[in-house]
């Protein structure tokens, strides 16, 4: 060993050694517990709010409970019965319906607003802020604007329609388009937090790759598929899993614009799911319905999740 590895060694002790290995693990522990006390209010939340619930919806699921007492033990029999239930199947018909829509395509609207958005043009600031603004709206004057724009005798859209010479339409009172209705309105809300989300991750793709590719003498739709499409793919999983949670969750705007009417059309599962707990009492019957959405979504997920390790 030469001198001055020797003196290297000594004044910079191995991991391992009596002098530097107790005191890094007293840093490491504390840091630790650091770590566990910071986390802890954020896990408490969620044991509270969420695990607890969640696993007393799972129990109700099997029993006949009501609102008003804790109800008796019945096994798979809400499950049997919702499988039969002529009700239940069409909102859940609706609700996937309403999910296979809305998400592509607000999906797509969005990252194609994104995209706009993230070139110098005048004033994109202001559009961002536009564009954001029906996401920090409430929901309930969203949906008494859109109502009053659907209002079957003096809407904006039915004034559109005769100002072009068309029929006049029933938007949220006819069965065959209230739905469509709904899924436009839901597209629209939604824009603003996934075009931020979009924009966000634009604006962190590499600009040396789009110039290579540039030079390569690929134009802007090559650069985009090439380059710009694959480095969002993680953030497309996460647009992807939010959207379908939310569309899922869809229950303001029906219970605002149709009350799940006309004749069922728009009867997406929570609001069945709340016409049975808070309208029918049927405790039990509701959060037997409850966990198969749940289970639902982390099937769609999961399904999600396969696509994009397929792509890759």
């Amino acid at each position: 060993m030469t001198a001055t590895e020797s003196i290297v060694l000594r004044g910079h002790p191995r991991r391992g050694s009596t002098a530097f290995g107790p005191r890094a693990r007293g840093i490491e522990r504390a840091k630790a517990r650091a770590g566990w006390i910071l986390l802890l209010p954020a896990l408490l939340h969620s044991v509270i709010f969420l695990a607890v619930p969640t696993i007393i919806v799972v129990w109700l699921g099997f029993t006949d409970a009501r609102i008003a007492g804790q109800g008796d033990f019945v096994g798979i029999q809400n499950y049997v019965d919702l499988i039969q239930d002529d009700k239940f199947r069409r909102s859940f018909v609706s609700t996937l319906l309403y999910t296979i829509v809305v998400v592509p395509l607000g999906m797509a609207i969005a990252l194609a607003i994104a995209v706009g958005l993230n070139q110098q043009i005048r004033a994109r600031g202001l559009f961002r802020t536009l564009f954001y603004v029906p996401v920090v709206t409430s929901a309930v004057a969203v949906s008494a604007v859109w109502l009053w724009i659907f209002n079957p005798g003096a809407g904006l859209a039915n004034e559109v329609l005769a100002f072009f010479g068309l029929s006049r339409s029933g938007w949220l009172t006819d069965p065959h388009i209230a739905l469509p209705t709904l899924m436009v309105v839901g597209i629209w809300q939604g824009l603003g937090s996934k075009m931020i989300i979009y924009l966000a991750a634009l604006q962190g793709v590499s600009p040396e790759l789009i110039e290579a590719a540039k030079l390569d003498g690929a134009n802007r739709w090559q650069v985009f598929a090439n380059v710009t499409w694959p480095a969002l793919a993680p953030v497309q999983f996460f647009v992807l899993v939010t959207s379908i949670a939310s569309s899922f969750q869809v229950f303001d705007l029906v219970y605002v614009m149709t009350q799940g009417g006309p004749a069922n059309a728009t009867n997406v599962l929570t609001f069945d799911i709340f016409t049975n707990a808070f309208a029918r009492l049927h405790i039990g019957y509701a959060s037997a319905e409850t966990v198969i959405m749940f289970v639902f979504v982390g099937v769609m997920i999961a399904l999600g999740r396969l696509a994009q390790k397929e792509e890759k």
